[in-house]
């Protein structure tokens, strides 16, 4: 059975000495009873209290990471059955599966935009996270091939897939020194490949079609010395795919069941709409890494967002990060408008520009991702701030005409931001980005 919180502490040096991170022993072990911490950040807890302690220390989604080249993905770790409750962790990985029988050429084709897009979504770059190449003419030398035309075109992590264990072989081999994704075991094959886990020192997915067969499976690989592993419930539908990934969820978190505790592995599927779809579900519950087919821009956006939302603190708004954004190529002469970095302040008064065509710069202030009457609200959006924002950026040095507007909702700040800018023009714009644009036309 798990410890408190306070069983834990008595086995803790009770020094506070402050080498795991957190100010007292009692704080770490808090961290450690509600499994958002590892028991291996305390340097001095003695060997008879790590012996008492693996359980609680054991996180109940045993965390697996990918390296590749300096790039690397992790999945597990999560403490909740939903985001509400507290927050999710690791990402999930999204991955693009190129086929080895398509020939070099065509995969460094489809590799490379892949690997290349990348879209700024609220101050954040957001991009793929890797490959998988799937051995489909199960030829060894082939494999190796479509591999090393895969790392010409990116550096990201590597998911491979074959059954056969020669066929994997031959791919550690091409990766060697990285941690790719071995995919996968069965019941057939399961002790080769765990060899080859132990061997290449890399996480191992197991493929089952029931939750009695996956942890059968987890224990005899865990036997085998293998501790990193990824699970995938195979699954005919949708319904199914969130049944059981509902219900390894709920076994290793509330039942703390080890056998499942692991990350799951899914795949999207080969139709291009119902890929998204499949994909959709997957992210929202609860795969740690999902394979896609296909690479379309204006899919893997929406995915991308997705993802972002989902695996954001529910306890903290979604910012921007402070600055100065530059909205249609302004020059020298135009207005700086001023905002906070709560992003959907942010994007509803850049769109607004934007849509409008009008050039300006945006100076967003750090307001802890709170709106502006918020922010005003709690003294996180005052002329102090706003001016100091103004220094840090070096505002003055883009502009040649000194206008800075303010929000009309905070009118009340231009007398003290005009004492704390003496050389700047301070102008009171509209209460909604909406009327923005034609202020802009009118009064600047």
């Amino acid at each position: 059975m798990a410890l408190t919180g306070i069983q834990i502490y008595k086995l803790l040096p009770q020094t506070n000495c402050k080498d795991c991170g957190f100010p007292t022993c009692l704080a770490f072990a808090m961290k450690l009873a509600a499994k958002q911490v590892e028991l291996s950040s305390c340097p001095h807890v003695s060997e008879e209290a790590q012996a008492q302690l693996a359980e609680s220390a054991a996180p109940p989604i045993r965390l697996v990471t990918l390296k590749a080249n300096g790039h690397e993905v992790k999945a597990g770790n999560e403490t909740v059955m939903f985001r509400h409750e507290k927050t999710f962790y690791h990402k999930t990985g999204l991955f693009v599966r190129v086929r080895d029988d398509e020939g070099p050429d065509a995969i460094k084709a489809r590799v490379a935009p892949a690997d290349a897009y990348a879209v700024n979504y609220v101050g954040m770059d957001l991009t793929l996270d890797g490959f998988a190449v799937e051995s489909a003419s199960n030829d060894p030398a082939q494999f190796e091939a479509a591999i090393a035309a895969v790392r010409s075109a990116s550096q990201r992590p590597i998911i491979l897939i074959s059954r056969d264990p020669a066929v994997m072989a031959a791919g550690l081999k091409a990766l060697d020194g990285e941690s790719p994704l071995i995919y996968g075991a069965d019941a057939a094959n399961w002790e080769a490949m765990a060899a080859l886990a132990g061997q290449h020192s890399a996480p191992l997915a197991v493929i089952g079609a029931t939750l009695d067969e996956l942890a059968d499976l987890t224990q005899k690989i865990q036997g085998a010395g293998v501790e990193d592993m990824v699970l995938h419930p195979v699954a005919t539908t949708l319904g199914a795919s969130l049944a059981l990934n509902t219900q390894i969820r709920r076994l290793a978190l509330k039942k703390n069941f080890r056998p499942l505790g692991y990350p799951l592995i899914a795949f999207a599927g080969n139709d291009p709409v119902g890929e998204t779809i499949a994909a959709t579900q997957a992210i929202a519950k609860y795969a740690g890494f999902v394979v896609l087919d296909h690479f379309a821009p204006e899919t893997v956006y929406s995915l991308l967002v997705l993802r972002e939302n989902i695996y954001t603190d529910p306890q903290k708004p979604i910012q921007v990060q402070p600055g100065v954004y530059e909205i249609n190529n302004p020059k020298p002469e135009d207005p700086v408008m001023v905002t906070t970095n709560f992003s959907i302040t942010y994007f509803s008064v850049a769109n607004e520009i934007e849509g409008a065509g009008l050039p300006g710069w945006l100076l967003v202030t750090d307001a802890e991702g709170m709106s502006v009457l918020t922010a005003w609200a709690a003294g996180k959006f005052d002329a102090e701030r706003i001016a100091k924002a103004v220094k840090q950026f070096s505002i003055a040095d883009k502009v040649s005409k000194k206008r800075i507007v303010l929000p009309g909702h905070v009118a009340v700040l231009s007398g003290e931001l005009e004492e704390e800018l003496p050389d700047w023009e301070v102008r009171v714009g509209p209460r909604e980005a909406v009327d923005l644009p034609a202020f802009m036309k009118q009064a600047l």
